[in-house]
């Protein structure tokens, strides 16, 4: 384990670490985790939270200003000469149901844009087929192990979504595309493609707060996603200190 200086408080996190939540409150719910209170420092178009180690940014809502967030984070610290050693995507989420009933918590083994891509008379193209980029990250295997086992997680791909499904329909239809796909949010690859633009390892945790599928309000439980998202940073940070960024 590595201590480090930060503006005159002793950290024990071995890695700097960037979490990224789409809008204010996730990010309070992750900041709530630690006992002492948060400090700002200004981005340019946006304010990083500083807490027991962590920086802590509301990146936007969708992929798109995630990603532009994130990436003027990691650049900042990068030009300060204390370049972050990981990015963390978090938040509130849509669980498959069953596998991800509401108020659990997911990890991401798979980061996957699963609406980037083309609707064909056959169906839908992801973009990769197309010849062009990519639609999936992959988070270090043995992190993801570790924050299963200390925050009691479940681990599957986590879809990335431009439009939150609200029919059966759709749900079905991606469950068939990405079998196993444990929820679905909007920010995490957009957040993911700014850290391998860094080469800098991401990771996805997601509480859930609702089923996917037919959009129903009163079935939402967003306070209570909150509180699981508290609950997991608390035990997450401990993984965090002791992980070792040179594992696959």
């Amino acid at each position: 384990m590595v201590v480090q200086a930060d503006e005159g408080l002793l950290t024990t996190s071995s890695v700097r670490v960037l979490v990224a939540t789409a809008v204010p409150v996730e990010r309070d719910a992750v900041a709530q985790a630690f006992p002492e209170p948060a400090r700002t420092a200004p981005l340019p178009g946006a304010t990083l939270h500083r807490v027991a180690g962590f920086d802590l940014i509301a990146a936007g809502v969708g992929p798109a200003p995630a990603a532009a967030s994130t990436a003027a984070a990691l650049t900042a610290a990068a030009l300060d000469g204390a370049p972050y050693g990981l990015v963390v995507s978090a938040g509130i989420a849509g669980g498959f149901a069953p596998d991800a009933p509401v108020g659990s918590l997911v990890v991401a083994g798979e980061i996957t844009a699963a609406d980037l891509g083309a609707e064909t008379a056959d169906g839908f193209l992801p973009v990769t087929e197309l010849g062009f980029g990519t639609v999936t990250h992959r988070p270090p295997g043995a992190l993801v192990r570790d924050v299963a086992a200390a925050t009691g997680a479940r681990v599957g791909p986590v879809l990335t979504v431009s439009t939150v499904t609200g029919t059966a329909r759709r749900a079905d239809a991606l469950r068939a595309r990405h079998p196993g796909a444990l929820a679905e949010a909007m920010e995490g690859f957009g957040v993911a493609e700014a850290a391998a633009a860094h080469r800098v390892p991401v990771l996805e945790i997601r509480a859930v707060s609702n089923p996917v599928g037919p959009r129903d309000r009163a079935a939402w439980r967003i306070g209570d996603a909150l509180t699981a998202l508290t609950e997991g940073f608390g035990k997450l940070a401990p993984v965090l200190e002791s992980w070792n960024p040179h594992e696959p």
